[in-house]
């Protein structure tokens, strides 16, 4: 079915516009600036929104995670900072890589829709599943996560303790160069699935 037209032959949807092309073009380009903007506002809010600790805590299964993480100095410690989820998983490196992160992280989502990790106990069961891609992208990223909020040059090395000191110390000077934060901190804030404990 052909769309209306007028008697000079234009569709009824373009009188509303000026006639004159310039006027037309520039009021066209203004209406989609205006729509680029409100669509990338929207879109922004959306996004951050789902950086939220009560987002992140909304699934059923990720109950059991955030009593983990509860316990322990990421949620509450002598200096009142609080990493929350998006801070470790969806660390800041670009705009880029955090809607790769959204996208792989939409993969947890759908498990949870189709119940493979519903219950405490499916959860269980690919809970080693889970930390071990985990743990390969914090290998893989650097452990960025761990990095933008731990630095080593505001590290005061002399209170730690003797044996974390050591390999701080022999992290910074390269001597471990191929080893990064998640190494040596897995179960820092989640505990270590049974069958990687030791």
């Amino acid at each position: 079915m052909a769309e209306p037209t007028g008697s000079d032959g234009t569709r009824r949807g373009w009188r509303l516009l000026p006639r004159s092309r310039w006027l037309r073009y520039p009021l066209l380009g203004f209406i989609g600036l205006v729509g680029g903007l409100v669509f990338t506002g929207s879109f922004t809010t959306l996004v951050e929104s789902t950086n939220s600790l009560e987002f992140c805590t909304s699934c059923h299964d990720m109950t059991y995670n955030y009593e983990e993480y509860k316990k322990t100095k990421h949620y509450k410690n002598a200096s009142g900072i609080r990493a929350v989820c998006s801070d470790c998983h969806v660390p800041k490196r670009g705009w880029g890589d955090e809607m790769r992160r959204k996208l792989i992280a939409g993969k947890d989502v759908w498990s949870e829709i189709v119940g493979v990790i519903d219950t405490r106990e499916k959860f269980d069961r690919h809970r080693i599943v889970m930390a071990k891609r985990e743990w390969a992208r914090m290998k893989e990223s650097d452990s960025i996560g761990c990095r933008n909020c731990h630095n080593w040059e505001s590290m005061e090395l002399g209170d730690q303790d003797k044996l974390a000191a050591k390999k701080h110390e022999r992290v910074i000077s390269g001597d471990l160069k191929d080893k990064t934060c998640i190494d040596c901190h897995k179960g820092i804030v989640h505990e270590i699935p049974k069958e990687e404990d030791g």
